[in-house]
Order: structure tokens, then sequence, then C-alpha cells
């Protein structure tokens, strides 16, 4: 089924139902409805590719999002589902690029093949040349995170600094002296990956003016490496009571090793940090935990990107997320004895 064939059974040139079709030129509401009535007889569907020659839109976004190691955590596929759906709200399709640098072939093929109308993208560094990259091509684009500079950029950022900040004065009220700072692996702090410097950049303060003594540490994405990292702590510092974590996928290991070292939580030890709400309630204790809503954040940044597409020539505009702690069962006081080590 094609044009030609809906031209010839509504009596209609074939530039008539192209017209209909993209909406590019006005059609008398007399011819539109004819056409409309054959093509709903006929069930046709517009091919993609052909739609896109006609109006210039793929209706297809781009999610340009590189696995931080070797696999996707589960916070990271919250976030990709969430820019699906919210999509798909807009009547938007999603490609998934898992490109890391704007010298990936799949990043460029992305923009270079105009495969999409725009692009969001995440695991944003400080100084991110994806970002510089599409900024220079005028190409439209939404970040989830932000670079150092990010004024003159479209994002949607969670304010990593003041929530590690509160997961500290949280454990410091409670009576906490001794904390550790569990972050993402060191390969992602090396990269400058903007949540793992921005959260140890509030972590340190707020110790600091809570006059805490604290470590800090990077832990691999996963159960094993957090269960490593929590024995570390415990033998680097054994008078250690809570911890703050950016690493969700490392939590089942932290809660691991504090049992089989025999401290029980939050009796004996306090875990706290910034993770997404779902996986905060997956472990026993639930985690308190600033949780990172990954669902608004998809969806502001899908309405961002359909703004600029919609608006080319609006000004940047952005949103800085900083959700409270939800209190739930793994923080506690510290006691006389875990407070003086």
């Amino acid at each position: 089924m094609n044009i030609g064939e809906i031209a010839r059974r509504a009596g209609v040139s074939r530039s008539t139902v192209s017209y209909v079709l993209s909406g590019k030129r006005p059609v008398s509401e007399e011819t539109r409805r004819r056409i409309q009535r054959v093509i709903d007889e006929l069930g046709y569907r517009p091919n993609a590719s052909a739609r896109a020659l006609a109006n210039g839109r793929t209706s297809t976004i781009g999610l340009v999002f590189p696995p931080a190691g070797d696999h996707y955590t589960g916070m990271q596929l919250d976030f990709i589902g969430s820019v699906v759906e919210a999509a798909a709200a807009c009547d938007y399709d999603v490609l998934l690029s898992p490109s890391g640098v704007d010298s990936d072939r799949s990043f460029q093929r992305l923009l270079g093949e105009r495969r999409v109308d725009g692009a969001i993208l995440m695991e944003i560094r400080l100084r991110d040349d994806r970002v510089d990259h599409l900024a220079a091509l005028g190409f439209p684009s939404v970040a989830i995170g932000r670079t150092a500079e990010p004024d003159g950029d479209w994002w949607v950022g969670l304010d990593h600094t003041a929530l590690a900040a509160a997961c500290v004065h949280h454990l410091a009220d409670l009576g906490h002296r001794r904390v550790a700072f569990v972050n993402r692996p060191e390969q992602l702090v090396r990269a400058g990956y903007e949540s793992a410097h921005r959260g140890l950049e509030g972590f340190t303060k707020a110790a600091a003016e809570r006059g805490l003594g604290v470590r800090t540490y990077c832990c691999g994405d996963d159960a094993a490496s957090g269960q490593a990292c929590m024995e570390r702590i415990l033998h680097d510092d054994p008078a250690t009571t809570g911890v703050v974590t950016l690493n969700e996928a490392a939590l089942g290991g932290l809660y691991r090793a504090l049992a089989e070292a025999g401290r029980h939580v939050p009796r004996d030890f306090s875990v706290t940090g910034v993770v997404a709400g779902r996986w905060a309630e997956t472990v026993t204790p639930r985690l308190t935990a600033a949780d990172v809503p990954a669902e608004e954040m998809g969806r502001l940044a899908v309405d961002l990107l359909v703004e600029r597409l919609d608006h080319p020539g609006a000004p940047p505009r952005h949103h800085l997320l900083a959700p409270p702690i939800s209190l739930r069962a793994s923080t506690g006081p510290a006691t006389a004895h875990t407070a003086d080590g």
C-alpha cells in the first residue's frame, strides 16, 4: 500500500495525499476527509523513513548512555526506562547509543546520518567532549547531569554536593564521629564523572564543618567490590560507625561485609547515601537515603529536548533537583561504645 494507491482511490493527486500526511500545505476539509477515509479503510501507516524525508523529522531521539563499566547498573537501567517511557508519551522513539566520547563511531553515525532529531546525554563528565561537540554543531541536546560550566547548556541535574552533605549532617546529628565515603569506581573519578566529584566535594566539606574523622574510598559497581570495600573500611579504622555511599550497585556487598564482621545495622553501624528509592527499598534494613528521582529526571530531560526541538531559538533551561533524605531503617544513634570506638 502506498501514496499512489491512496490518491487513485480518493480521486486526487499524489502530492495532495502527501500534503495531508505531512501537513505542509493546506488542503480543503472535504478533500482531507475523503483522503483520511481511504487511509482508514486501507489501514495505511506511512513509512518512517518516508515521513522523515517529507517533514525533516525522524520522531526519534538519541539516548547517548555509555555503561560506566562492563554492565549497566540498576539505577542506569531506571534512567533508560524513564527516558523511553517519557519519549513514548510525546510520540517519540528512542535510539540507544552506548557512546563515551565524540570520536565513537556509534556517536558519529547518530549525528552524521541524522538518525535522530535530538539527543539526551548521560554519564556526564565535568569536561565532556560530547556536550561541547553537539553545542558546536548546534545539534539539539539535553544532558542528565552537568558539566563544570553548565550555564549555557540545557540539562537536568541532581545536586550531589548538597545531597552527600545532607547525608553527612544526618549521621553527625545522630552522634557519629568517624564516617567513610564509598564513591563510584576509581576509573570514573579519574575520568571526571561529575556525580562522583561533586558527591565527594559535598561529603568532604560537610565532614570538615562537623569536625568528623573521615576516609574516602572508590568502589566497583558490584556487590563483590562493595564487600571488599567495607572490609577495607573496617580494617583501616575499626572505630568507623557510619558510611555514606553514591554506589547503589555495591550496597548488597557493604551490608554483607558488615554482617560477617558482626556489625548490626543500625545498632552498631549506620549506612546512608544517594540511591534510587526502588533500590533503597530492596536491602534489609531498608536504606535511609536521598532518593534519586530517575523517573522525574528522565521525564524532565525529554520535556526539555522536545521544547528545544519545537522552539529552536529558546534560551537554555535547566532543572537542579535536591530531594530530601527519606528516613528508613539503616541509620540510628551512635551508641557510647560505637561513638568512642
